[in-house]
């Protein structure tokens, strides 16, 4: 499958994080995330004592995963910066009083904060990954009348992501970490419910969340979430993971803030990953009219009932 092109652009005069570039996490066992995320669909590289996750067909690594602890837990996120902007952030981040030291999986390198929750941020010169340009759908071949669409079961193609669309972020305080996005990385709101949830980009260029937030006792990571080709990828990848022996999940569905179509797959930890297609997206020369929508409408437009425990935040117990 070929990948979505991911050009460099940039909003100029703009100080703000243009990519996720890494976000950093550990699990009680790697040989059962290398099934499940192989299951997936990414492309699953072991280095030493981590796992690296790519998408064939790209060079870029979305994720690393370490083995630690009882349960999975969100560690850090690294997100990427221009060259030009290391000077501002560097000023910024000092005249805040928010820097920190490295995080210990994490490298020395670029600028070191932590944010309002008391998760570790990694500011760092890289090339922009997150798309600069809308996600083109996957070829299809026009089906003269007459003749069958779809393909026999038996020679369905699995399902492989094309890159990274966003992850989701639970926090205690959804408005405060809304704050430190817009002010502290520059980033943008798009839309939001509340105080419940959030969905923010980056005026650089990116799909219609580059990162959300939903609100939650702790903080702690709620789904990644992966562009595929097509509404039939997402349906096909829904029946790998349950064929696979992952039938925990929800969807096929559609969203109303993204407008996105969706299967969300539960993974061994109790978090998701996100099969979406179609996402909006909001180009560099564009500002977003962020609003404010009933709750009914942070979540989708159609699909089956959201399952109990789906916005449940297993990374840190409930406290007593």
């Amino acid at each position: 499958m070929s990948s979505t092109p991911h050009l460099e652009s940039r909003r100029p005069g703009v100080l703000a994080v243009h990519s996720v570039d890494r976000f950093v996490y550990t699990v009680p066992d790697l040989s059962v995330a290398i099934k499940f995320y192989t299951d997936f669909g990414l492309d699953v590289r072991q280095v030493d004592q981590r796992l690296d996750l790519y998408t064939f067909g790209h060079d870029h690594c979305w994720a690393s995963v370490f083995e630690a602890g009882d349960r999975k837990q969100l560690q850090y996120v690294r997100y990427g910066i221009f060259a030009e902007d290391v000077a501002a952030f560097e000023k910024r981040v000092k005249d805040l009083g928010i820097g920190c030291a490295p995080h210990p999986l994490g490298s020395q390198d670029g600028i070191w904060l932590r944010n309002p929750d008391g998760t570790a941020v990694q500011l760092l010169v890289a090339k922009k990954s997150s798309p600069s340009v809308k996600s083109t759908p996957a070829p299809k071949k026009p089906v003269p009348a007459g003749k069958g669409a779809a393909p026999s079961r038996s020679q369905v193609v699995s399902t492989r992501p094309k890159h990274l669309s966003h992850v989701l972020f639970f926090s205690p305080d959804v408005l405060r970490m809304t704050r430190f996005a817009e002010d502290v990385l520059g980033l943008r709101l798009s839309d939001s419910s509340g105080d419940i949830i959030a969905f923010i980009h980056t005026p650089h260029g990116s799909d219609h969340h580059l990162i959300a937030l939903a609100k939650s006792h702790a903080p702690g990571l709620h789904h990644s979430s992966w562009e595929v080709g097509s509404i039939d990828e997402v349906g096909v990848g829904s029946e790998q993971m349950r064929n696979a022996g992952w039938d925990r999940g929800w969807g096929f569905g559609r969203h109303v803030l993204g407008s996105n179509y969706f299967y969300y797959v539960r993974d061994p930890w109790g978090s998701f990953c996100e099969y979406s297609h179609d996402i909006d997206f909001v180009p560099a020369d564009l500002d977003w009219p962020a609003a404010d929508h009933a709750a009914e409408d942070s979540l989708y437009v159609w699909g089956p009932t959201m399952p109990e425990g789906f916005i449940t935040n297993q990374e840190q117990p409930l406290p007593a």
